[in-house]
């Protein structure tokens, strides 16, 4: 069985992994995209300005946690820093915890015909989420119960997901509605997937307490763990993997006022105002003899010889072990998205991406919700964009990014990180493409 204490701790390494990775927040907006368009919504294929995007690698991700702070100018400044003294901690009895990382392999997309465009796309991803895990509890299992406080705590619906898989994915747009003034678009994206493996951990009531004094853990409840046959977080092994399917579906509504008529390409007009809404990631991984223990956990123990979570576990509770197949759901995301020209060269976008997956479903990842507006200056060379973001559990991000012809780089929170003193987000993103654009 993999390391159950790589669960808990999965994000504290990934943060510094991936403290250089995004979620492509600010580009997805931008006429100019290409593939990382159709990634956000597969109706962005159609009526573009390229007759063929070629992607040779991309890479994003976002990382982070409502449990603690990171002041990352400490960072950037070259001071030492330690994880555990150099953060503050936002203690509460439901923290959580995800992790998004999005590999956007060789990928490419061209146009059928004057209505409809075809695209192939290729990635590899990797989702965490911890949610509803009692704070203080987190931190005296992180200290090892050396802790010198005593604690109470109380987990409702904890659960977490580790899972990573790939996909290869078909997509279709075309343009439905072609009127002087008044143009809509739809996309679908059918996917095949290959999972890696999953890791999870789920609790529906979990509460105690911990006498420092007489180094006592009291608890009472249940607690479920498991993974995929064979699947180790540390070392992830590729040869075994699990088919599934997907799909992504969008429609794009957009306004031309000053179009003449209905013969004159949409990519040669400037459209006034658009409107995008997308569902991605519907579908599912079924892992089977997905091997699961449940631990009584209503006894009281001595932490005096903690040393591992999961050796912990087996000698002080009662459990038993099953097989079965676990279906594992895709973080199925919901996508709105209105973006308005202020002059020729000038637009502000304005973003919603919202979770389709209830925050307590067991063997589920989902995405954080986020509200984005992003001013953007975008050319057919060059694209320069400052999304500001609310991000789900309280957090602000203020970023930047920009394309350059066939080089993007950004991140959804760099400025903000940089400003604030207890970051409880990051991001950035890398993509290098080869444009064919339109004459």
């Amino acid at each position: 069985m993999p390391n159950f204490k790589s669960l808990l701790f999965l994000l504290a390494l990934c943060a510094f992994n991936y403290s250089f990775s995004q979620s492509y927040i600010g580009l997805n907006a931008d006429n100019y995209s290409g593939i990382h368009g159709v990634v956000y919504n597969p109706s962005n294929i159609v009526g573009s300005n390229f007759k063929a995007d070629v992607n040779i690698a991309s890479f994003s991700a976002l990382v982070g946690s409502d449990y603690f702070g990171i002041n990352f100018s400490d960072i950037v400044s070259g001071s030492s820093f330690d994880f555990s003294e150099d953060t503050e901690r936002f203690i509460s009895d439901n923290n959580n915890f995800f992790l998004n990382a999005d590999v956007l392999g060789p990928s490419f997309m061209f146009n059928l015909n004057k209505k409809s465009s075809i695209g192939i796309i290729t990635r590899g991803r990797a989702f965490f989420n911890l949610n509803n895990i009692n704070g203080e509890l987190f931190e005296t299992i992180e200290d090892e119960f050396e802790s010198d406080n005593n604690i109470m705590f109380d987990s409702q619906n904890l659960n977490g997901t580790i899972h990573a898989w790939a996909e290869i994915g078909l997509a279709y747009g075309r343009i439905l509605m072609d009127k002087q003034n008044h143009i809509l678009k739809g996309g679908v994206t059918l996917k095949y997937l290959q999972g890696g493996g999953a890791l999870f951990v789920s609790s529906p009531g979990f509460m105690g307490q911990y006498d420092r004094s007489s180094e006592t853990l009291t608890t009472q409840g249940e607690l479920n763990y498991g993974s995929s046959e064979d699947f180790d977080s540390d070392d992830l092994d590729l040869s075994n993997l699990t088919s599934g399917f997907g799909m992504d579906l969008g429609f794009t509504y957009q306004w031309h006022p000053e179009r003449e008529n209905d013969s004159i390409p949409i990519y040669k007009d400037d459209y006034k105002l658009k409107v995008g809404l997308s569902i991605t990631d519907i579908g599912s991984i079924n892992y089977k003899n997905a091997e699961l223990t449940s631990y009584d956990v209503n006894d009281t123990v001595n932490t005096s010889d903690y040393e591992e979570l999961e050796e912990f576990l087996d000698n002080n509770y009662n459990n038993t072990t099953t097989f079965q197949d676990t279906k594992i759901q895709l973080p199925t995301a919901l996508h709105l998205m209105v973006d308005y020209r202020l002059a020729k060269k000038w637009l502000v976008s304005a973003q919603a991406n919202l979770s389709m997956v209830k925050k307590d479903k067991e063997f589920a990842n989902s995405i954080i919700n986020t509200i984005t507006i992003a001013p953007r200056l975008e050319t057919k060379w060059f694209s320069f964009y400052t999304p500001l973001s609310f991000r789900q559990y309280g957090d602000f991000a203020f970023g930047g990014g920009f394309r350059l012809g066939p080089l993007t780089v950004g991140s959804g929170s760099i400025f903000s990180n940089l400003l604030s003193d207890s970051s409880k987000t990051t991001d950035i993103f890398l993509g290098l493409k080869v444009p064919i654009y339109r004459k």
